[in-house]
């Protein structure tokens, strides 16, 4: 299934997603530098319910040092660095291997979770939230999501 079809779909295979990793090219810590809007993949994750609530916009990597999990919109729309959830507000990337491929991922700075990524195309990016999820999130199956570069 194409990323659009996946990205728009009112539900989805974890399969299909899956399908769309393979096919998808590993990305260097540089390639992901800047910000993005994100949105997840309809597979029923307890993660969007959270996200959602946070209203999540997407994520921002100015450096490999620093990079900002949670961007998210204020009551007023306007952006902001979300620090109080989970991850405390900051990352850093680094290159890691994810299913034998080493991929830029993105790794919490106070939570045992690292998001890998691989580019659709220059603008766009699959990412895949894996770690100790279940204890966090109450589901040990990832979290399957899209960035698009903004």
């Amino acid at each position: 299934m194409r990323f659009e079809n996946l990205r728009s779909a009112t539900h989805v295979e974890v399969a299909d997603v899956e399908a769309l990793w393979a096919r998808c090219r590993t990305v260097g810590v540089e390639e992901v530098l800047g910000a993005w809007r994100g949105g997840d993949f309809a597979v029923g994750h307890p993660v969007s319910n959270l996200l959602t609530s946070a209203r999540w916009h997407g994520k921002r990597f100015d450096s490999p040092t620093e990079a900002h999990p949670l961007i998210c919109r204020d009551e007023h729309g306007e952006l902001y660095s979300e620090k109080t959830m989970g991850g405390g507000g900051y990352a850093s990337l680094w290159e890691v291997g994810f299913r034998g491929e080493v991929t830029a991922t993105m790794v919490y700075d106070r939570l045992p979770v690292l998001d890998q990524f691989k580019a659709v195309d220059d603008n766009a990016l699959l990412g895949v939230m894996n770690g100790k999820l279940e204890r966090y999130f109450g589901s040990a199956e990832l979290y399957w999501f899209w960035l698009e570069r903004e």
